[in-house]
């Protein structure tokens, strides 16, 4: 059974666990590195502030284990971002990604965006197979700057997706 559960600054000390487990297992994945959540960077205080500072955080849990993450951005300009998505190695393939796919688009739904949008390392095949499977298209190559690795930009219009 898969439980989606919205935390906030309190939960920090899960957030914490699992997003060092996803730098250290993916840390091709994503603009943050290990290192810059360790040691010096790696306080209560500093977890509590990416909680508060991001709109909506979530985690998964499968059969009662934490099982995966994922972030939302405040709507902006009618969309929502999907940030820091990832999947326990072991959960993969179980329906962890899509529940909290799923999750996002309709949080952002009834935040009144009408689209979702994401930025995906373009080898990055499992996962962009995942986005399409909720309606995202590829639109093209991410417009990041800074991005030394090629991304893809997905997105989904909200009200084409099915019921």
């Amino acid at each position: 059974m898969i439980v989606v559960r919205a935390i906030d600054a309190d939960d920090w000390e899960d957030w914490r666990a699992l997003r060092r487990a996803a730098l250290a297992e993916a840390p091709g994945a994503f603009g943050s590195r290990l290192a810059d959540w360790s040691d010096g960077g790696d306080t209560e205080e500093r977890w509590r502030a990416r909680l508060d500072a991001v709109a909506h955080n979530v985690l998964a849990e499968l059969d009662g284990w934490t099982a995966g993450m994922v972030s939302a951005m405040s709507p902006e300009g009618g969309a929502v971002e999907l940030i820091s998505m990832w999947v326990v190695p072991e959960a993969r393939g179980r329906g962890v990604g899509d529940a909290l796919v799923a999750h996002v688009c309709d949080w952002a739904s009834d935040a009144g965006a009408a689209r979702v949008v994401l930025d995906v390392r373009a080898a990055n095949a499992p996962a962009i197979s995942l986005y399409a499977r909720h309606g995202f298209v590829d639109v093209g190559e991410s417009s990041e700057p800074g991005t030394a690795v090629p991304e893809r930009r997905m997105v989904v219009a909200l009200a084409a997706r099915a019921p």
